[in-house]
């Protein structure tokens, strides 16, 4: 296992997710959809491709031996137990349509987790930066997540799965939830999401489904603001759900949701 420099390790990353964005922003306006991939409604774009080969190629010169993780099959095992998590572009559906809630997430991980985290959405100009144990920032201003204790007035964000099958069974979650909480907000990016929890601007995120890449990055910017970032009953934030909140909001959606059996894959046999 080779340590982690986290500073050396957070200026690469930030120099990535910046460059990769000004590539996929420029080939926003001639956007091209390639193929779909888990279902007709879930695209990848040749922005998609190009970003990541961008990144992929970036990061075999400068750190050769590192593991990668790309949504778009960018992966290696890599020798120092350091992966590299990227998602070239988060939030392809609202690329695809001209909707400014995009992003490039990198995360940097070793054997206790994610260790730095990067998201640059280029629409806004807004870069989100973690450090584990070291707090989150946006465009270098610190974060801390929102005081909020009354679930009643949480703004909840959420998303939905691409499968038909898996949108109704987490549909139904709503009728419940929504008269309990001040509103409920579906923007179309999970790294986003989570940043946002950091920030602020949500009080609180639920979203089943999110693959490595969506969670690696934003989780952390979310755990260093102060938020909790885990699965139901005990478990990790992982692709069977992922909660993100704020403290004083955490166990009762919590709660909520496993009353609400939404950690349940619709998809299992």
């Amino acid at each position: 296992m080779v340590p982690v420099d986290l500073e050396a390790t957070l200026t690469l990353a930030t120099e990535l997710a910046r460059e990769a964005g000004a590539l996929a922003l420029s080939m926003r306006r001639g956007v091209t959809v390639l193929d779909p991939k888990s279902s007709p409604t879930d695209v990848v774009t040749a922005a998609d491709r190009a970003v990541e080969e961008l990144l992929v190629k970036a990061l075999a010169e400068a750190r050769p031996q590192d593991g990668l993780l790309g949504e778009e099959g960018g992966t290696s095992a890599g020798t120092t137990g350091v992966r590299w998590v990227v998602d070239p572009i988060d939030g392809t559906v609202n690329y695809l349509y001209g909707i400014p809630q995009w992003a490039v997430s990198i995360g940097v991980e070793d054997e206790a987790g994610a260790a730095v985290g990067v998201v640059y959405d280029p629409s806004k100009d807004e870069l989100w930066q973690a450090v584990r144990g070291r707090g989150a920032t946006l465009n270098g201003v610190p974060l801390r997540c929102s005081a909020v204790t009354d679930l009643g007035q949480a703004l909840v964000g959420t998303g939905f799965g691409y499968d038909a099958r898996r949108r109704s069974a987490q549909s139904r979650v709503l009728p419940d939830l929504l008269p309990l909480v001040r509103d409920i907000r579906r923007l179309g990016a999970g790294s986003l999401d989570l940043c946002s929890v950091a920030a602020g601007r949500l009080d609180a995120y639920y979203e089943q489904g999110l693959s490595p890449w969506d969670l690696s990055a934003g989780g952390l910017v979310a755990r260093e603001s102060g938020a909790l970032v885990t699965g139901l009953r005990g478990r990790e934030a992982a692709y069977d759900l992922v909660l993100a909140a704020a403290p004083g909001v955490h166990a009762a959606l919590h709660d909520l949701l496993v009353a609400h059996d939404a950690d349940a894959d619709p998809l299992s046999p």
